[in-house]
């Protein structure tokens, strides 16, 4: 596939990997000093991550936890920032540990300079990730 040009382009493409669970590939789209932040972050998960070496870090683990099946509901929005875009969208699957089904809703702002990730605002629910087995964040593997 050649390089994504838009924002949202690159973001389809980014979920595609993520659904591949090609960690290492949905990480290459990131700037060296992008920036990661969960602004609804419960206790004890990450608010802020900053630079491609802490995102990889904490997304390494992600497919062993949540196996993402689709991303139904997707919207993107253009701002006025042509390098910003807001997206709205459901991710579903199933939680690995306990099989239990995941569907979130997330609503993140996305800023991409020169066809790489550099901010990503995550206003995720954190209700959804009250199952143990939903906490990627703390894998022993």
């Amino acid at each position: 596939m050649s390089a994504p040009t838009s924002p949202a382009d690159l973001y389809r493409h980014s979920l595609r990997l993520l659904l591949d669970k090609d960690i290492p590939a949905w990480v290459a789209l990131w700037t060296e000093g992008g920036l990661m932040e969960f602004p609804f972050a419960p206790e004890g998960w990450p608010r802020r991550l900053e630079g491609k070496e802490a995102i990889a870090a904490y997304m390494r683990h992600y497919p062993d936890h949540i196996d993402l099946h689709d991303f139904p509901d997707l919207r993107i929005h253009q701002t006025t920032d042509p390098g910003t875009i807001v997206v709205e969208m459901r991710g579903v699957g199933r939680l690995v540990e306990s099989d239990a089904p995941f569907d979130m809703t997330y609503i993140a702002v996305v800023t991409v300079r020169d066809g790489h990730i550099t901010s990503y605002r995550d206003y995720w629910n954190p209700l959804a990730v009250q199952e143990p087995s939903a906490d990627f964040t703390r894998s022993s593997r």
